[in-house]
């Protein structure tokens, strides 16, 4: 069982500390257990009700009413709620509960009904990447431990490989490469950005994780693709990312390399000519826009 501490609860929930601890004293909402040291911690239990609290009272349900609930209770009526609402935040809410219960049903229930409902893109954009984001600070802090992060990000991964399946590329788009480099291991940001290429009928050549740089070179001259995307999130490290780049436009200097990941966003790096870095999802979005769909050449 994972423990947190009342920041982690506030990061999480969206409540501040400070009101968390009023309603420890005033409605005995929470309580907290101490270390041999005496500092407060809390467990998944608490994590699961302060979460189920959150979306009650942010749709209207006074505190007062909530505290006296039942925990069965709360729960169906925040499952009642992310059924119906559309609101992004709560739709989240609901995401975090499954992983600290993983729960792969109401998971994956919860996903579809909203990629019904706003389509596929759109979930992954305003749900599932502010969903993971805010987990993803919290696994590297230790307050999640690594079966739940790997149980939420191979459920997403299997979501957007049938998404990636289900679409048709074009005879006239542009090829893509997308690979990650060796070491690198963080799959759900390249793999939506061959949902994205595909979806705008551009051609996917996907080499995944871990790809040795031989490997792409040799898938390179077989398809002399127009495009190569990447994203690096640990591997190479930052002292060596700058040097990566440039060893990457030099092999395949006539062709446009699109970049992304912890590494290279907000960093200080010197990009060659032919390297765009992309910041944010949307912003390959907006690119694929602005290429023709010409007839190959090649």
């Amino acid at each position: 069982m994972s423990t947190y501490s009342i920041k982690d609860l506030e990061q999480l929930s969206g409540i501040k500390a400070h009101t968390l601890r009023i309603w420890e004293q005033r409605y005995n909402l929470l309580s907290p257990k101490r270390t041999e040291t005496n500092i407060r911690y809390y467990d998944d239990n608490d994590l699961k009700l302060i979460l189920n609290v959150a979306l009650l009272n942010d749709n209207g349900y006074k505190i007062s009413k909530i505290a006296k609930m039942a925990m069965d209770e709360m729960r169906e009526e925040v499952v009642k709620l992310t059924e119906r609402s559309l609101t992004h935040d709560d739709q989240i809410h609901a995401l975090t509960i499954c992983m600290i219960e993983m729960d792969e049903e109401r998971f994956d229930k919860v996903l579809s009904t909203n990629i019904l409902k706003i389509g596929f893109d759109q979930t992954m954009m305003n749900i599932i990447y502010p969903f993971m984001s805010k987990i993803g600070v919290l696994w590297q802090t230790g307050a999640i431990n690594p079966a739940q992060e790997h149980f939420i990000s191979n459920l997403v991964r299997q979501k957007l490989i049938v998404a990636i399946d289900g679409q048709v590329s074009k005879s006239n788009g542009k090829k893509f490469i997308l690979f990650l480099p060796e070491g690198e291991l963080h799959e759900i940001s390249i793999l939506f950005a061959a949902f994205l290429i595909k979806n705008q009928g551009h051609k996917v050549i996907y080499l995944g994780q871990n790809t040795p740089s031989d490997d792409l070179l040799a898938v390179y001259k077989l398809h002399r693709p127009e495009y190569i995307v990447t994203v690096i999130t640990t591997s190479p490290s930052a002292e060596y990312v700058q040097e990566y780049i440039e060893a990457l436009s030099e092999r395949f200097s006539d062709t446009k390399i699109i970049v992304s990941g912890y590494q290279i966003v907000g960093q200080d790096l010197k990009l060659p000519n032919n390297v765009f870095a992309m910041h944010y999802i949307r912003q390959l979005k907006d690119y694929l826009r602005e290429i023709e769909l010409a007839p190959q050449e090649k």
